[in-house]
């Protein structure tokens, strides 16, 4: 398994996610803020398919501003959903950090 097929599971729950928290809750932000990402990662992970650069670095990306938005709302409330979110982005920034990294 390649970098490829997380980066595209991410962009499913990321998108999927999104576009389910504004169909339960009607907030436009978990929808703009969702498919944004999952964009991110679908794009990072057809870049890492196709061997164009900056696919890891997308994908990277994708999971610093996941990283970024949910943790600290995850230590601060402690809810199911911002704790979820934070081990997702736990789970990108290790993998595609470690392939970043491998290309140094």
């Amino acid at each position: 398994m390649g970098n490829e097929t997380p980066a595209f599971i991410l962009a499913l729950l990321t998108a999927g996610g999104g576009i389910t928290g504004y169909l339960r809750t009607g907030s436009v932000p978990s929808v703009a803020a969702g498919v944004t990402v999952g964009a991110l990662y679908g794009l990072g992970g057809l870049r890492i398919q196709k061997r164009q650069p900056y696919g890891i670095e997308l994908a990277l990306l994708a999971s610093i501003i996941l990283a970024g938005s949910s943790i600290p709302r995850a230590v601060r409330t402690q809810k199911p959903l911002p704790v979820g979110l934070s081990v997702v982005a736990l789970y990108g920034l290790v993998q595609f950090g470690n392939a970043w990294r491998a290309q140094l």
